[in-house]
């Protein structure tokens, strides 16, 4: 569940999603982070361990733990009192019961049907080999080891999220965040972040 950072990225038009990259470790290819009672939490899909060098395409989720059980509930505990947690119920908990075989088929599939509730239209097409750069790449722009004033396009804006009162605003959640919180007004917090220039 990318966060809102990404989520500007894809209004910037044609948006070619990277296959046969490597998979880098401590990414966020398989986490998220999401405001909690707590504070902020990562939420970490699980792979399992390969070669050093495998495609993003071929990492194998792991099943050892039942994370599926742990992330739903953590989200529904973090957003079951948010305004919008109820609408999105139904579209969410199928990813938290089916098991996908690989991590980049269930980013894709989560991907489109974020997408689709934020209402955004952009055209995302697969790489069809590795692609060494192109314009406006991103994979090494949006990490969480990189802060996000790092990027002059992106500027988040403040939102309501349920433990605000307690933490004040958390800027760049995941794209969840922001759809319990602020629901079909979503797309246009996404497009007021993105940095006029």
């Amino acid at each position: 569940m990318p966060n809102l950072q990404y989520f500007s990225k894809l209004l910037q038009g044609e948006v070619i999603i990277e296959q046969y990259e490597n998979y880098v470790k401590q990414t966020f290819r398989n986490r998220c982070e999401i405001l909690t009672a707590n504070g902020i939490i990562p939420l970490t899909v699980p792979v399992k361990r390969n070669a050093s060098k495998i495609k993003i395409r071929d990492v194998k989720i792991d099943y050892t733990d039942d994370w599926q059980k742990i992330h739903w509930r953590t989200i529904n505990t973090a957003y079951r009192s948010s305004p919008f947690f109820v609408y999105y119920v139904n579209d969410f908990l199928p990813f938290f019961e089916k098991r996908e075989e690989f991590l980049f088929d269930f980013n894709c599939k989560m991907l489109d049907t974020l997408t689709e509730l934020t209402g955004l239209k952009t055209e995302i097409s697969l790489s069809s080999g590795y692609l060494h750069d192109y314009d406006a790449d991103c994979r090494s722009l949006i990490t969480p080891k990189k802060n996000k004033s790092d990027d002059p396009d992106f500027s988040p804006v403040p939102y309501y999220q349920v433990f605000g009162n307690k933490f004040g605003f958390q800027p760049n959640l995941s794209i969840l965040d922001l759809l319990c919180n602020e629901g079909n007004n979503s797309y246009s917090v996404i497009k007021q972040s993105v940095q006029q220039q």
